[in-house]
């Protein structure tokens, strides 16, 4: 039996395999702050929600976690599971936010509510799971100001690229 693939699988794997790039680049690069990373590869999950749908975005995302994870020798690592929750927390937010009426969104404010969305995740995993003590809510303020600073970059960048996507199909 032959499984065919379509020329969207195609684009779909091309994606993952940015967004999996961005991420492999982004993990070797140091961090002042333990666990406050800039997360470039969610500009391609803007992007993707915005040029096909929510399911695509989702598979692109999910396929970046599981594919790092394994390049990175961290699957079912607690960092797995960190980067997992935030995922799936940051699409859910994602997929809420797809229901309303896109003319109340950006790029940027969806990015922001991404995430927010992802590290609230993160937090939420770190209390019940890894540091089951009220003292990881004094975290709050440092990876919300994070979140809201890489969330409005994040959105601002991949907003400029949907722009240029925008005026590449239209010169055409």
């Amino acid at each position: 039996m032959q499984i065919q693939t379509t020329q969207h699988d195609h684009q779909i794997a091309k994606l993952a395999a940015l967004a999996i790039a961005l991420h492999m680049i982004e993990a070797v690069i140091p961090s002042p702050i333990p666990g406050v990373k800039p997360g470039i590869a969610n500009i391609v999950t803007l992007y993707v929600l915005y040029q096909f749908d929510f399911t695509t975005a989702a598979w692109v995302s999910i396929l970046r976690v599981f594919a790092s994870s394994l390049l990175l020798g961290q699957f079912l690592s607690p960092t797995f599971i960190l980067s997992l929750s935030g995922a799936l927390c940051s699409l859910v937010a994602l997929g809420l936010a797809a229901t309303l009426p896109k003319r109340l969104f950006s790029a940027v404010s969806l990015s922001v509510i991404a995430a927010f969305a992802h590290i609230a995740g993160q937090l939420l995993v770190v209390r019940l799971w890894l540091i089951p003590h009220a003292g990881v809510s004094y975290l709050i303020p440092l990876f919300a100001m994070a979140a809201l600073f890489f969330g409005v970059v994040n959105g601002l960048i991949a907003n400029a690229i949907l722009q240029q996507t925008q005026n590449g199909k239209s010169s055409e």
